[in-house]
């Protein structure tokens, strides 16, 4: 683990070549079952949380880092979404998009591309009907594009939610730099627009404290796109990881259960 992070990480999509590293994932997969016997320490702050999954996947994947949450002495919810498939799933128009989202003109020829915030629109609306406004704050917690969820709802409900910890989340550009990139340019999806997108909603800076876990080997999603330039109370976290297996790996656990002690 290191929390000092190097100025040269990549802000492009990983080459082809490089998805060879997530061969690792499969390694950690088989390796689930003894690691998940053993019992992390109780926590003192037992905290409510909601596990958001990655683009293309389910509860099912996260259910190794809620299982270690739950153990420790938290509560662990699901997202209550389903598979995550970026917003591309839900019927809509650009206009249907919130008001915070409208920030610059649709694209020429709409293509989905607010897909994701008509997402987090859903996804604000989860947090809003399943925990009271005066509740305790809740933590989130994202993989992969699920960070990029859980970090919208942060910005648009900052009472609500007590932190903010992402696996490998694209902070910038969204899909642009990540190995998905081509296809949602099959698609026909202005990715340009997608990351102008992103810059304008940086203005208004995420409040909640985040913890960022960036993987240096990451082959999914760039190194450097995982970098959060704009929020004031974010601490990234590097590991060596494959970008498929991070809710599956003990070093992972131990900076997210580190991150809800600290209360980061």
């Amino acid at each position: 683990m290191n929390t000092t992070m190097p100025e040269d990480l990549p802000l492009a999509p990983p080459p082809r070549r490089a998805l060879l590293r997530e061969g690792r994932a499969i390694t950690d997969f088989l390796a689930l079952a003894p690691r998940l016997l053993r019992s992390p320490p109780r926590t003192a702050k037992p905290q409510r949380i909601v596990v958001l999954p990655g683009f293309g996947a389910d509860d099912r994947s996260t259910w190794p880092l809620r299982r270690i949450l739950d153990r420790a002495g938290h509560t662990t919810e699901t997202w209550g979404l389903g598979r995550n498939l970026a917003g591309l799933n839900i019927r809509h128009r650009y206009e249907d998009v919130s008001g915070p989202w409208q920030l610059q003109p649709p694209p020429a020829r709409y293509s989905g591309e607010a897909s994701v915030p008509i997402l987090c629109d859903r996804m604000v609306g989860q947090i809003r009907q399943r925990f009271a406004a005066d509740d305790p704050p809740v933590v989130l917690i994202g993989w992969s594009l699920g960070g990029v969820v859980a970090r919208e709802v942060a910005r648009e409900l900052p009472r609500q939610i007590a932190q903010v910890i992402t696996l490998g989340t694209p902070v910038q550009g969204g899909p642009k730099y990540t190995a998905a990139a081509s296809v949602f340019r099959k698609r026909g999806m202005d990715l340009d627009w997608i990351e102008r997108g992103i810059e304008l909603r940086a203005a208004t800076p995420i409040e909640v404290p985040i913890t960022s876990v960036v993987s240096r080997s990451d082959a999914i999603v760039a190194a450097g796109a995982a970098m959060d330039r704009s929020s004031p109370r974010v601490r990234h976290v590097l590991v060596d990881a494959p970008h498929l297996s991070l809710c599956w790996r003990p070093e992972v656990w131990r900076i997210v259960l580190d991150a809800l002690e600290q209360g980061r």
